[in-house]
């Protein structure tokens, strides 16, 4: 019983800070604003185009990728994006791990995006 509740539990606990938006709510919330906005995907992903005033942290480069996140306010909402979107909801979840409160991840990805 408590491997289900420990389960559904940290389900739950992600989800509350975990939303996945569309490319239209994605996009009204991070225009105008100076938001935290990260593309997950590799440099040479990034350099082939990328949302602008997006900063590049490579979710493979796990050293990198931790050092990275953790200059960042984790008590500002962070908006993540990769190329499908599989990418991102695992840097999601990695950064819900790390105390960040609010992530928002972009549905689909970069893909969805153009």
């Amino acid at each position: 019983m408590s491997f289900f509740s420990t389960l559904f539990g940290s389900k739950k606990e992600t989800s509350d800070k975990i939303s996945v938006l569309d490319k239209n709510a994605y996009a009204r919330a991070i225009s105008g604003n100076k938001v935290q906005l990260v593309d997950v995907r590799t440099a040479i992903e990034y350099n082939s185009g990328h949302i602008k005033n997006a900063v590049n942290i490579d979710f493979f480069n796990a050293a990198n990728f931790q050092k990275s996140f953790e200059k960042l306010n984790k008590d500002k909402p962070v908006y993540v994006y990769c190329r499908s979107g599989a990418r991102s909801f695992k840097a999601a979840k990695k950064l819900v791990d790390m105390g960040f409160a609010q992530i928002y991840d972009l549905q689909g990805g970069y893909m969805k995006w153009g």
